[in-house]
């Protein structure tokens, strides 16, 4: 690992002052640090200059007006999973959470963190092979070798790597807003839209400006996630990425009618992937099994599967309409 300053400011303020006036070519923002760490031990990340904002003041989760929640950037992964106001209103969030990593990572973890580590795979994380998103222009070696656990949505021929966090895929459900501090202020990046698809520049995970700092995560207002669901498939039970995840909230009328559907898909895209086609098909119409497979359909219906990992699109049709059916209490 090559020498780095340290820095510590006060405020987020000081935190933004600090890391756009370093000049520092290759500065980071240090919470947790459970995946920079990582990738500073592996080569990957050099950087010159890490800032601490793990003690910043953001580790709150408060009620906001019309009962959604505000949770501060460096709240812990494994504090926020246990929340009460979180598990009642927002059960697929922190079934989530309980899904990545192991119980002492979550304890390290922060929310801000864990929305920013690196969409990877195997090839990024090796110094010694071909990575667009380590070495733009260099190519991307899993096209050609190893891809079964790869993009089937929306990847380019510069990246196929699959955006790794669960808590992501169910704020990208809730339709969750990121609270930036930047150079120019505050603002606020809603969910889907904090990740981007890789493009022709996948060294690009987020649409974050150099110096923009995560401030809080706001959840809004949302009657259907009260009956939620977050599953993940994964290769082990405990300490994988997934191989295929659903999150996805129902809220039905009496006579079964969908009010409101929100579905997003984990393991299968270089980000969160709002699953919009399938819950237009579903709004509006009976809660079936059959009308959870049409929909599944229509929204896979735009998968590009590679070799390895054609097996992806019926397994994430299959996930979502077990969990749908699961939460409208019919058989799927």
């Amino acid at each position: 690992m090559k020498p780095f300053r340290f820095e510590r400011p006060e405020n987020a303020e000081g935190a933004v002052a600090t890391l756009t006036a370093s000049g520092a070519e290759h500065a980071r923002y240090l919470g947790g640090g459970t995946n920079l760490v990582d990738l500073m031990r592996l080569g990957v990340e050099t950087p010159d200059l890490l800032v601490d904002v793990a003690r910043l003041g953001h580790d709150a989760v408060r009620e906001t007006d019309g009962g959604g929640l505000r949770v501060g950037a460096a709240v812990r992964n494994s504090d926020l999973a246990r929340d009460p106001l979180l598990r009642t209103r927002y059960p697929m969030v922190s079934q989530a959470l309980l899904s990545g990593a192991s119980p002492q990572l979550r304890n390290l973890a922060t929310i801000g963190g864990n929305l920013l580590q690196r969409t990877r795979c195997a090839y990024f994380t090796d110094t010694s092979l071909d990575c667009n998103k380590r070495d733009p222009g260099s190519g991307c070696g899993a096209l050609d070798g190893e891809h079964r656990n790869h993009a089937i949505l929306g990847h380019s021929a510069a990246c196929i790597a699959t955006h790794p966090s669960d808590l992501a895929v169910a704020l990208t459900a809730v339709g969750a807003e990121v609270l930036v501090e930047g150079a120019a202020g505050e603002r606020h990046i809603p969910m889907p839209g904090l990740h981007r698809l890789p493009g022709d520049a996948p060294e690009r995970d987020t649409v974050l400006d150099p110096g923009d700092l995560i401030v809080a995560i706001q959840l809004p207002p949302l009657e259907a996630a009260r009956r939620s669901s977050y599953r993940k498939v994964r290769d082990r039970a405990s300490f994988s990425f997934a191989v295929v995840s659903v999150a996805a909230a129902l809220q039905c009328d009496e006579d079964g009618t969908i009010r409101d559907v929100r579905i997003a898909l984990g393991g299968v895209a270089h980000a969160p992937w709002r699953a919009e086609r399938a819950e237009e098909e579903l709004r509006g119409g009976p809660a079936t099994a059959e009308r959870f497979a049409a929909a599944a359909a229509a929204e896979l219906d735009q998968a590009r599967p590679l070799e390895q990992n054609a097996f992806k699109v019926p397994l994430a049709r299959n996930l979502i309409v077990t969990v749908l059916a699961d939460l409208a209490g019919v058989a799927a």
